[in-house]
């Protein structure tokens, strides 16, 4: 049986993927991933701006605010609609562990 603090971070990212809402460890791990976006972006807008070709640099500059947007919209969702608990996504999948006190009680 599992208990929350067994609860690895990859397999509640899973979970996340799987399950309607966000949970708080996949919210975190798309933090990173934009992140690392921008670190490739800010070096991409460099290398347009050293090579003088206007085109690229506001095809890169486009890709940023299409990344900055994207970030802004998810933040809004989250902070309007909230966190889900890993657990309650278990449930929703049926792969939460069975209590044992609570089937006794039922039957």
């Amino acid at each position: 049986m599992e208990s929350k603090e067994e609860l690895s971070s990859a397999k509640a990212v899973l979970v996340g993927a799987l399950a309607p809402g966000v949970n708080a460890p996949t919210w975190n791990t798309l933090k990173i991933a934009f992140l690392m976006l921008v670190v490739c972006l800010i070096v991409m807008l460099g290398l347009a701006f050293s090579s003088s070709d206007l085109s690229l640099t506001l095809h890169v500059a486009f890709l940023f605010l299409i990344t900055a947007t994207l970030f802004v919209l998810l933040t809004r969702f989250l902070a309007e609609t909230g966190f889900v608990s890993v657990e309650h996504q278990m449930e929703e999948l049926g792969l939460a562990p069975k209590d044992e006190d609570t089937s006794k009680k039922t039957s």
